[in-house]
Order: C-alpha cells, then sequence, then structure tokens
C-alpha cells in the first residue's frame, strides 16, 4: 500500500502543488481544509508522514505539532516560509523532524521524505501495485513481469500508476493529461499517446500484448 501523506497547508496554490508532487510520485495525498479539525483529521487519515505548515488560520503549526507529539510519533516535516534560526529551533523542540523553507526545492523536499519514511518504517516493504501478474515497483520506477524488468521514465511511472490505481475502469484521456501535466498551461493531446505507445513497447517486451486496452473516443484502461 502507498504510504499516506497529509498536506497541512492554507495556501490553496501550495497545497494543490504539494499533493500533486506526491500523487506523482506514488503516495497517497490528502489535504486539511478545515484547520478547525486538523487533529480529528489525523487521526482519521492515519498518516505515515505530515507536512505542516507554521501560519495556519486558528493555532499555529507549532502548536499543532505539540499536540499531535501527545498521541502519535508521525514523522512531521515543517514546509513554511518562517526562516529564522528560531523557527528551527522551534520545530526541533517540538517534535519535528525536518524544517524546509519555502520556496522549497522539490527534489530535496521528496529526498527528506524518503529518508524519513525509511527511517520510520525499516520493516515496511517497497510500494508496489500489482495487476494481471504485473507488479509496479515505485521505488524503483520499473515493471516486472515473470521474472523480466522494463525502466520506466517519470511520466511511464506516473501512467502506469493511474492505470493500476483505477484498473478494470476507462480512464479518460483529459483526466490521464490532467494529472499528468496539472502545472502546465497547454500540453498537446499527442504527448500522452506518444507515452502510452512506449509503454506499450516496454511492455511488449515483457510478454504483456495488449494489457492496456484503448477505448475509443474514451481513454484507456487495463
Amino acid at each position: 500500500m502507498p504510504y499516506k501523506i497529509l498536506v497541512v497547508e492554507d495556501d490553496p496554490t501550495i497545497q494543490r502543488e504539494l499533493v500533486t508532487l506526491l500523487q506523482a510520485e506514488g503516495y497517497e495525498a490528502a489535504a486539511v481544509v478545515d484547520f478547525s479539525t486538523t487533529l480529528s483529521q489525523v487521526n482519521t487519515v492515519q498518516p505515515h508522514l505530515i507536512l505542516l505548515d507554521i501560519k495556519l488560520p486558528g493555532q499555529s503549526g507549532f502548536s499543532l505539532c505539540s499536540q499531535i507529539r501527545a498521541f502519535s510519533t508521525v514523522p512531521i516535516i515543517f514546509v513554511t516560509s518562517c526562516n529564522t534560526d528560531m523557527d528551527e529551533l522551534s520545530s526541533i523542540l517540538l517534535g519535528g523532524d525536518a524544517f524546509i523553507t519555502k520556496p522549497y526545492h522539490t527534489a530535496i523536499l521528496l529526498a527528506k521524505i524518503a529518508a524519513l519514511l525509511r527511517r520510520a518504517y525499516p520493516d515496511q516493504p517497497g510500494q508496489v501495485l500489482t495487476y494481471g501478474g504485473a507488479e509496479l515497483h515505485l521505488e524503483r520506477s520499473q515493471l516486472l513481469y515473470q521474472g523480466q524488468a522494463a525502466d520506466l521514465t517519470k511520466n511511464e511511472l506516473k501512467i502506469l500508476y493511474y492505470l493500476f490505481k483505477h484498473a478494470g475502469t476507462i480512464c479518460a484521456r483529459g483526466d490521464l493529461v490532467s494529472y499528468l501535466w496539472d502545472n502546465q498551461l497547454y500540453v498537446d493531446d499527442n504527448a500522452l499517446s506518444v507515452n502510452i505507445g512506449r509503454i506499450r513497447e516496454k511492455l511488449s517486451t515483457l510478454g504483456l500484448e495488449n494489457f492496456i486496452k484503448t477505448k475509443h473516443r474514451q481513454g484507456y484502461t487495463l
């Protein structure tokens, strides 16, 4: 099962960016919308990791971190525009595991997340999705079938992740394009077809013919 990450960020743009980024990396991401119920949402979602801003409506991220630590050891990464040494020290003293300032470098943020998850859950196996005898290894960006492996590019992995997660249903082309290129103003629809074609070539080398099916004027399905 994918790791669950809860985003506690009140800026709608940054919130969407973080959720999109995390989902693209194979995580299950959720975001707090009602900040008066943040603690109850932590209990409901039971995340493996929390991304927490400091300046939030109602109460600060520092206060939330302290309250969460009263009942949970879940890894907490502060992602904030507060960048003084005292802010970072406070985050450590209150139980935060990492401190990243905005604007953040996505590669560094993702590396911190992966490192904390490995440290917090050493016995949890890597994230693997299965369908039709094929295994999609998210952390290794590989598809395995009958002892053979195919390496995947970032977009190929994202497409297969989306299809595996929605296996048995038709995934509309528009939904796939939005999922892949959400932050771009315009993307040629042909780009999706090119990526699907490359995936099919790799599937063929593994002996997986017709694994991805095209539904005319609708989209794709496994």
